[in-house]
């Protein structure tokens, strides 16, 4: 056998190795999705190869063939649009097997596009494809959107979520209470495809807790199962089951107000944590069992913030945090400077100060409330240093601020 033989021989039987283990398929392999919105889709895709990566995701209008290809499937001159990075959720998973967990959001533009590309096809269908690669080979699988109106038939999906306390409607400031008030009720406004039973419960972060990740703001249901158990738990304040009729819209009310606690000064955030509930049209085939998906989102939840202190902090609007008064940061850990703003402000100027001498100055947008200092100001530990905060409008104006804080840099 001469060596160009062998070698070509040797590169089929790769191929073949390679083609035996790659992806085999997604479930739900098809779903109901809204025609006039944006559509959130728990998908598993099938036992991946150990060396196999999802890349790219996009939508097409029509392909030459459905489930698992080795060539793009799409048809020239129909692609509506490709998954932004973020909006990308997927992640990999699974127990015994390697599967990829993935969160098809498809935004309100791509479903105009498929809209307007279904009525001069007369087809109420478009295609979801996700590429798949080992850095050799490439695997493209199909999902199936058949366009709905959102309704029953579709997986029970939140799109949008606002909270707020009543009468504070779309205010963003944190709300300002004295200790021992109650504070008023606590509304949250739901847009959702499908329909079905919404459940999870109220969390209350106190002052002194560690905050939340992104990942622990997710609700349940957008998690691969086995990560589920890993978010972050917080004190539990009150329960909640609601059936999400298929409307598409909801009014739901917040946990009792004299639950909420005020007894301490500081920052509190109220938590909405959604779990997973189950619903048929989004469960989902992971080859080692189902998975529940209903309340999946492709975004994590808001977080409601109020702070409880003295009536006078309302006056300049801005609560230093850390470093705390005569607090002493030790050697190698970062020097962050945190706040609270308890009314809106455009910026924030943040001054720190050795003696009379300015040694920083930085002007952040309001709500970021925090700040990494630089690594140079490391040269200045062993001296007494001070830090304070001035509110300016888009002016340039100061109109409110906190006075000086001392902390030492060990």
């Amino acid at each position: 056998m001469n060596r160009t033989l062998s070698i070509a021989m040797l590169l089929t039987a790769l191929t073949f190795a390679h083609e035996g283990h790659a992806v085999t398929g997604v479930n739900p392999s098809g779903v109901n999705v809204r025609q006039n919105g944006p559509t959130t889709v728990f998908l598993t895709f099938q036992n991946l190869a150990d060396n196999e990566r999802a890349a790219e995701a996009f939508w097409c209008s029509a392909v030459s063939s459905t489930g698992v290809s080795a060539t793009n499937p799409c048809l020239p001159g129909t692609l509506l649009g490709r998954l932004p990075p973020r909006l990308d959720r997927s992640r990999t998973s699974g127990q015994t097997l390697r599967n990829l967990t993935d969160i098809m959001t498809i935004p309100s533009s791509v479903a105009r596009r498929a809209l307007r590309a279904a009525a001069r096809e007369a087809d109420g269908s478009f295609f979801y494809v996700r590429r798949f690669s080992n850095g050799i080979n490439d695997s493209y699988v199909t999902v199936t959107c058949r366009m709905a109106g959102g309704g029953a038939r579709s997986p029970l999906a939140l799109s949008r979520v606002q909270m707020w306390f009543d009468g504070n409607q779309g205010a963003t400031a944190v709300y300002r209470l004295q200790r021992g008030q109650t504070p008023p009720p606590v509304a949250v406004y739901i847009n959702y495809n499908g329909s079905g039973r919404l459940k999870g419960r109220w969390e209350i972060l106190r002052p002194g807790d560690s905050p939340p990740t992104t990942e622990d703001l997710l609700t349940e249901a957008t998690l691969p199962v086995e990560q589920r158990a890993r978010q972050k738990r917080y004190t539990l304040i009150q329960r909640f089951s609601h059936f999400l009729p298929p409307t598409g819209s909801i009014r739901l009310p917040g946990p009792e107000p004299h639950l909420l606690p005020t007894a301490a000064d500081g920052p509190y955030q109220l938590l909405f944590r959604v779990e997973a509930s189950a619903d048929k049209e989004g469960d989902s085939n992971t080859l080692e069992g189902n998975v529940h998906s209903g309340g999946v989102a492709g975004f994590p939840m808001p977080v409601l913030r109020y702070f409880v202190g003295p009536p006078g902090e309302a006056t300049h609007g801005l609560r230093q945090l850390s470093p705390e008064t005569g607090g002493s940061i030790p050697a190698g850990r970062p020097l962050l400077f945190s706040w609270l703003e308890t009314r809106p402000t455009p910026w924030v100027e943040l001054q720190l100060r050795s003696g009379d001498e300015i040694l920083l100055e930085a002007t952040l947008r309001g709500g970021e409330m925090q700040y990494f200092a630089p690594p140079w100001l490391r040269d200045r530990a062993g001296q007494n240093l001070r830090w304070r905060l001035r509110a300016r409008n888009e002016a340039g104006e100061v109109t409110g601020g906190s006075e000086w804080r001392p902390f030492h840099l060990q």
